[in-house]
């Protein structure tokens, strides 16, 4: 049963097996409950495989509504294989069971007879060769071949035969089940469903995939025949609450059990599917007084939907059956509906804009505006897609040329900036042209032009132009309040970002400066903190305090990118990482990928810095694979950056050089100046921990040369301390010293603590005097420093290096050894290898407990080292083991020291060879 392809039904297959051996060798019978879809005939099927396969004979019947009249039908379509075997029987069953197959003639037979003959010949047969009989949907089995199974039923026993039948659940049945073992098949649980949808459909959206995972509910025909009219939707129109299509099995599977309800049932059924929440009070406002909900009766005797007393919400029985509801629906039962609900709701502004647009006939301005705001206030709260597809609806109810235009260039540009529905972006763009050509050069348009040249060819140059030909021509009179010029300048920011050039920075300063009365607060905090810090930076430190302590209850995705971004030179990411995880979650769970990327790439930045490597490199890889999936190639770069830099501090040179190559590449053909300036740092990084420092020199002075921190080149802020301690060991210290006055000239340590370290540790390195060692002394003991577990390590390592050339032997061991645990915890193994060659250095001499070897393991520990051993990663061990990747890497640092290795490398041996023993 093992070689069956069935996601998820593991423990089903083993009844199964259970079943087939113990019918081969006594006789068994077993009857399959199940709701329509969720795989009953598919188990049924593996059956039957592994019946041949065990050689067993198979013979197979299935129900149908339309013989359910035909006497032994059902009996025909099993019994069909053996009819060569009737001359076995004795001429009095044999010929009742030939005329009651229809293969003889004669008087109708008596029942008992054609039972008993239908036994004889089952246990006959078996005799030779164990035989299984499968007959699906038996709740449409006629009448007499449920009474003959009945009987053979429980009639098996002793012989090698045996009866497996299935029956949705809730179905009546002639079947008699009295005795019969059961067994329920459930739908399949979350992780199973999302195993057959990624096989049966790798390359499907995230957002798609849940949108399946969520209404097909673990049913996995649903599973299989939704994903065509998911995928095939586009920016659809649909309403939040409204329901997708179904194919003609699944309406046949959901609307069976409607079909029959009363017309009063089915038309309250399509209020509350509409309605969406389930709230009763809003069907009972729709309702009137006095009406109440008596005819939500059959249903609930149907187990169709479930009233829950509690939280007065009507919850369905499983989601689809909406969509049953509503396939069975007229147009005018459904435009009554949603006039019902529209006038119920009218303390929720954005509901009732939908209903009133899917009530509409034609165009109708007042209910695009509704819904043109609606668009707007979900937009707030992260929500992309439903923003599109309002935005979309209502630019069809738009009543001019020029309104349909400017809705449809914003839907554009939300889905090339935020969805990353790129072909749709591109295709709504072309919409607004052709609805408005004159306003082609609107706001909206030339920023959903600009991302989609990014996303495109990256053509960064030409993106800038088309932007701020759009700002300077339009007629937004510079309001602050105009969200459509906000958002120009935002991407204007991040085109100049791009490109590094200071030039390019001049149309934003001057938009800046332009916009009345104020620029809003985060755009200002940016412009500030992120283009050129270590010149304005400082200036802006109230303003970051202001901001960030607003971020713990902000509800607008948008604003936490933006204000992370923001943090990033001030080393404030800290403040973002809770609202970034938020974000995380809610791109895993189907929402905007733009977002979900924005907030991975501040989580991966921040947890360099502090040194969780392994998950700054497992979010680096989610974050590369949502860029390839989603529409946003051109943010791969981020990705390879943060996977370069943690390659290079753990000694996997050629992997970071590689990276940081492709980023070169990628980026020079593009203009992508920001790109090839940040490949600069992963190789200084390699070159150092490679113990090249005239190469890690050159890679560290091509972001900023050494004596200046270049103008709006942020990141060269976190190259200073390799230039200067490049530059003092290939023994250029002049050009060391003027990067330190650079530093201090440019006051980079009031930036944060982390910059004030970085400083402290460069003063060090190039000082002769006396009074920068206990400067950084002093810092190192300040509350919160020991964040930045890399930074503090490679200070602590050069401050090492320092006391013990100057004769504090003891001093510098303390730091060594606090440097070592540092590198040890983030497997920075060039780095804490050669700490160790400085501690030695220092007189410092290891312990004389030596590795115990497996049996200084604990059993867990044993079983992860056995696992990485045999080459598996952290995050299959995890998943093999239930634990979180995190686990298992501390795991790993404490088995290492134990083992007496220092990488992965080193573990078989360790584990295959004996303990030593204490002399």
């Amino acid at each position: 049963m093992a070689n069956v392809g069935l996601f998820g039904r593991g423990a089903e297959l083993g009844q199964v097996a259970d079943f087939l051996d113990s019918a081969r060798e006594r006789g068994d019978v077993r009857l399959i409950w199940g709701e329509p879809g969720v795989g009953k005939s598919s188990l049924l099927a593996a059956a039957a495989e592994s019946a041949v396969t065990s050689g067993m004979r198979v013979l197979r019947a299935s129900g149908s509504e339309f013989e359910a009249g035909v006497s032994y039908s059902c009996l025909n379509q099993l019994l069909l294989p053996l009819i060569p075997d009737l001359d076995r029987l004795p001429p009095g069953p044999g010929e009742a069971l030939a005329v009651a197959l229809g293969f003889g003639v004669g008087a109708p037979p008596d029942a008992l007879l054609v039972c008993n003959a239908t036994l004889m010949l089952v246990r006959a047969v078996a005799d030779d060769v164990p035989v299984v009989l499968l007959v699906d949907d038996v709740q449409w089995i006629d009448r007499a071949s449920a009474t003959v199974l009945g009987f053979v039923a429980r009639r098996l026993d002793g012989s090698h035969a045996g009866l497996l039948v299935s029956a949705r659940t809730g179905a009546t049945s002639y079947l008699d089940r009295r005795g019969l073992e059961e067994m329920v098949v459930q739908p399949l649980d979350g992780d199973a469903a999302g195993q057959l949808v990624d096989a049966r459909f790798p390359e499907m959206p995230q957002r798609i995939r849940q949108r399946l995972l969520d209404l097909a509910q673990g049913n996995p025909l649903a599973l299989m025949e939704l994903p065509s009219t998911l995928l095939g939707a586009g920016h659809s129109t649909v309403g939040p609450s409204e329901v997708v299509p179904l194919s003609e099995r699944l309406q046949a599977m959901f609307a069976s059990r409607v079909a029959d309800l009363p017309e009063p049932t089915r038309r309250l059924l399509l209020l509350a599917t509409f309605e969406g929440s389930g709230d009763v009070g809003v069907l009972r406002a729709v309702l009137g007084d006095g009406v109440g909900l008596a005819d939500l009766a059959p249903a609930e005797r149907l187990q169709l939907v479930r009233v829950d007393d509690a939280t007065a919400r009507i919850a369905f029985r499983h989601p689809l059956i909406r969509s049953a509801i509503v396939a069975m629906s007229t147009h005018e039962e459904r435009r009554r509906a949603h006039l019902s609900l529209a006038g119920a709701l009218q303390s929720d502004p954005q509901r009732r804009a939908w209903h009133l647009a899917a009530a509409a006939v034609g165009p109708d301005e007042s209910v695009a505006e509704l819904l043109e705001e609606a668009a707007h206030r979900v937009m707030l709260r992260g929500d992309a897609f439903a923003a599109i597809a309002a935005l979309v609806r209502a630019a069809e109810l738009s009543e001019t040329g020029a309104s349909r235009g400017r809705r449809l260039a914003e839907a554009a540009y939300i889905g090339a900036e935020a969805s990353g529905a790129i072909d749709d972006a591109r295709s709504l763009l072309l919409d607004a042209r052709a609805a408005a050509p004159d306003a082609a050069g609107s706001l909206h348009a030339a920023n959903a032009a600009a991302f989609l040249m990014l996303n495109g060819e990256g053509d960064v140059n030409t993106a800038h132009r088309l932007l701020v030909g759009a700002i300077e021509t339009g007629d937004h009179g510079y309001r602050a309040d105009d969200p459509a010029l906000i958002e120009a300048v935002h991407t204007l920011l991040l085109l100049c970002w791009y490109s590094s050039d200071p030039a390019f920075w001049e149309p934003f300063y001057r938009a800046l400066a332009r916009l009345r009365p104020r620029p809003p607060q985060v755009l200002t905090m940016l412009a500030k903190t992120f283009p050129d810090p270590v010149r304005t930076a400082a200036s802006a430190l109230p303003l970051a305090e202001e901001v960030l302590r607003t971020l713990p209850d902000e509800a607008d995705s948008t604003r936490i990118v933006r204000v992370g971004t923001a943090s990033v030179y001030l080393d404030r990411l800290a403040d973002c990482r809770e609202p970034s995880w938020r974000l995380v979650r809610q791109g895993r769970d189907g929402g905007p990928p733009r977002r979900h990327l924005g907030a991975l790439m501040h989580l991966c930045l921040d947890d360099f810095l502090i040194g969780r490597w392994d998950e700054a490199e497992e979010l680096a890889l989610e974050g590369q694979r949502i860029c390839d999936t989603s529409g946003f190639p051109f943010f791969a770069w981020y990705f390879h950056y943060n996977r370069a830099i943690v390659a290079a501090g753990r000694g996997r040179f050629d992997e970071a050089y590689a990276l940081a190559d492709e980023m070169t590449h990628w980026a020079l053909l593009r203009g992508v100046t920001a790109a090839a300036l940040f490949a600069h740092h992963p190789r200084a990084l390699a070159a150092m921990g490679q113990g090249d420092y005239v190469s890690a020199f050159s890679h560290a002075a091509a972001m900023s040369p050494p004596g200046v921190l270049a103008s709006h080149v942020p990141h060269c802020t976190w190259v200073m301390f390799d230039l200067v301690e490049a530059a003092v060991r290939v023994g250029r210290t002049v050009e060391a010293r003027a990067h330190v006055a650079a530093m201090r000239d440019a006051g980079v340590a009031a930036l944060s603590s982390r910059m004030a370290l970085i400083q402290a540790g460069a003063e060090v390195l190039v000082s002769d005097g006396a009074d920068a060692v206990p400067r950084l002394a002093a810092l190192l003991a300040e509350p919160g420093v020991e964040r930045w577990v890399f930074d503090v390590s490679r200070v602590r390592l050069a401050l090492g290096e320092r006391l013990r050339r100057t004769g504090s032997p003891t001093e510098a061991r303390r730091h060594l050894l606090a440097a070592r645990d540092g590198f040890a915890a983030m497997g920075a193994e060039p780095w804490r290898a050669r700490t160790q060659t400085e501690l030695r250095a220092s007189g410092h001499r290891q312990p004389d407990a030596r590795p115990g070897g497996p049996d200084a393991l604990t059993a867990q520990e044993l079983q992860i080292a056995q696992l990485a051993a045999s080459g598996l990663s952290n995050k299959q061990i995890a998943e093999r083991l239930y634990l979180s990747h995190r686990t298992v890497g501390a795991h790993l640092y404490r088995i290492f020291p134990k083992l007496g290795v220092t990488s992965r490398a080193g573990l078989r041996d360790a584990l295959s060879s004996p303990p030593r023993t204490e002399r």
